[in-house]
């Protein structure tokens, strides 16, 4: 009976560390995705409508910067650099070493008038954008698609983002459900 008796004890021991094993791969998996791969984030606010709505849940892909770059139209999402938690999601307009300007309430690209579906009602105010902004060779210029309600780069408290400041692009939307899918880029 004793012999019966610490085989399963041996049992109970070795169930107890194959539980503690398994939960500490699923952690260790869990912080390395989200910290490399993908993270969830929340639409707060109305920048970025008709495309994303203030709710939307979405997947930001944290993996392809790593292997190429931003390009135009993307969505991206970028912490605030004023307050901690808080990110902001804008749709990338300028790339490095362009000049960027909004005159007559649209985006002018090196002088030449951006042809975008997103955000085509006229802006009402250009910000700092109103003289021609020079981008570096890893900085980015972003604008919501609500350009006359979003807190974007006309605004010298959002400011021009460098690359490193991106956190990922959206790329797909989880809530709501009848909403799901990829996120439209271009």
């Amino acid at each position: 009976m004793k012999k019966e008796e610490k085989e399963q004890k041996k049992s109970i021991g070795r169930e107890i560390l194959d539980w503690i094993v398994f939960i500490a791969v699923v952690l260790i998996l869990s912080w390395f995705v989200v910290t490399f791969v993908g993270v969830r984030t929340v639409v707060e606010g109305q920048s970025m409508e008709p495309t994303l709505q203030d709710g939307n849940n979405l997947i930001v892909d944290k993996l392809s910067y790593r292997f190429r770059d931003p390009k135009r139209f993307e969505i991206i999402v970028f912490p605030y650099q004023y307050e901690e938690n808080t990110y902001y999601i804008k749709r990338i307009i300028g790339l490095p070493g362009e000049m960027v300007q909004v005159k007559d309430g649209a985006v002018y690209i090196d002088g030449e008038k951006l042809d975008e579906r997103y955000g085509a009602e006229p802006m009402e105010s250009a910000g700092i954008a109103v003289e021609p902004i020079k981008l570096g060779d890893d900085e980015y210029f972003v604008l919501g698609d609500n350009r006359n309600h979003s807190s974007d780069s006309r605004d010298p408290s959002v400011g021009i983002l460098k690359r490193e400041d991106l956190l990922g692009r959206a790329w797909v939307r989880i809530y709501p459900f009848d909403e799901m899918g990829f996120v439209v880029h271009e």
